[in-house]
């Protein structure tokens, strides 16, 4: 549906709803002042166990954004599945389509060093158990009542795909963030409405170097030349650009102190996504994306570090300048 990311307006009101289709985890995160040579033992600072994975990260981020945001995934029976399932419910996320499986929960372990920077080592456990009929029934009930499918590529491909194919059916706008990226074939590119990697992610898919904003603007007219609608280059501390059929457009960011890394894009794409669903314009909704984003490294852990719709309003109250420029380059 090739207007859905610029002409919301025209959709449903009543179709204001998010669904994520993802990954669900417990996080296992430790801080120190550096990360571990290989084989050696270091001290650390601190330690957190909470809720993770990056597609209930983006449900709680949807969720704290304001809106109607409902979560497709796994979750194990084994002692996590309380912490998971109770930290999606308290961000007002609807997991009436998670489903207890026989398995231990996803686990996600992040080491985080003094300048915020962190590695992860995902293991997908239940996520491994989801399923087109488990994401079947989740389009049959919430479909009618839902605007924006957003996904990711932490649960397996096929499963990523048959999503984006039935939101691309039902007349969604589809989101992609394309973490943890790997190939993909060309068939997925026209149903995908907006795709947003960042640097590493755009590099690794297209094959140009991502270093400066023309290689981004070049990465991002891969996608359109593929049939995405719209490319979304994330590049941290230097904003983002947006590569469309009708040319480029610039969106700054907001500069704040760095503490963790873990969970800004996430952050991003939930609030992305929620403000998409609510009929917000592409540009606010980068806007709004970018501040949550923001917010989100100014905190440690992954979904403890996702912000709420106060904390974004006030931050973009808060700046001298617009962080969108509306400047825009001709295709």
């Amino acid at each position: 549906m090739r207007g859905a990311v610029t002409d919301v307006q025209d959709l449903d009101a009543e179709r204001a709803g998010v669904l994520v289709v993802g990954s669900i985890t417990a996080d296992v995160t430790t801080f120190s002042s550096r990360l571990p040579r290989p084989g050696e033992t270091f001290l650390g600072d601190a330690f957190t166990l909470v809720l993770g994975g990056k597609g209930a990260n983006q449900a709680v981020a949807a969720g704290r954004a304001g809106a109607d945001a409902q979560m497709v995934g796994c979750v194990g029976d084994d002692l996590f599945r309380d912490l998971v399932r109770e930290g999606l419910r308290d961000a007002g996320v609807d997991i009436r389509h998670v489903r207890v499986v026989p398995d231990q929960t996803g686990i996600a372990h992040i080491r985080v060093d003094a300048s915020g920077e962190n590695d992860i080592v995902m293991v997908p456990l239940a996520n491994a158990h989801l399923d087109e009929a488990q994401i079947d029934r989740a389009f049959a009930e919430l479909g009618p009542s839902t605007r924006v499918m957003l996904t990711q590529l932490e649960i397996p491909f096929q499963l990523t795909m048959h999503a984006i194919r039935r939101a691309h059916e039902a007349g969604l706008t589809v989101v992609l963030d394309p973490a943890p990226a790997h190939e993909l074939p060309d068939e997925i590119w026209p149903l995908v409405d907006l795709v947003t990697p960042n640097e590493t992610e755009a590099t690794l898919l297209t094959g140009t170097d991502v270093d400066s904003r023309e290689s981004a603007v070049a990465a991002g007219r891969w996608f359109v030349d593929r049939g995405v609608g719209a490319a979304l280059i994330t590049m941290a501390g230097a904003g983002s650009v947006l590569v469309d059929a009708d040319g480029v457009s610039d969106h700054a960011p907001i500069r704040v102190e760095v503490v963790d890394t873990t969970a800004a894009g996430d952050a991003f794409a939930g609030f992305l996504a929620a403000a998409l669903a609510a009929g917000l314009s592409r540009d606010e909704a980068i806007r709004r994306a970018g501040a949550a984003g923001a917010l989100a490294v100014t905190k440690r852990g992954a979904s403890p570090s996702l912000p709420t719709a106060a904390e974004v309003d006030a931050l973009l109250a808060s700046q001298l300048e617009p962080a969108t420029e509306s400047a825009r380059e001709d295709a």
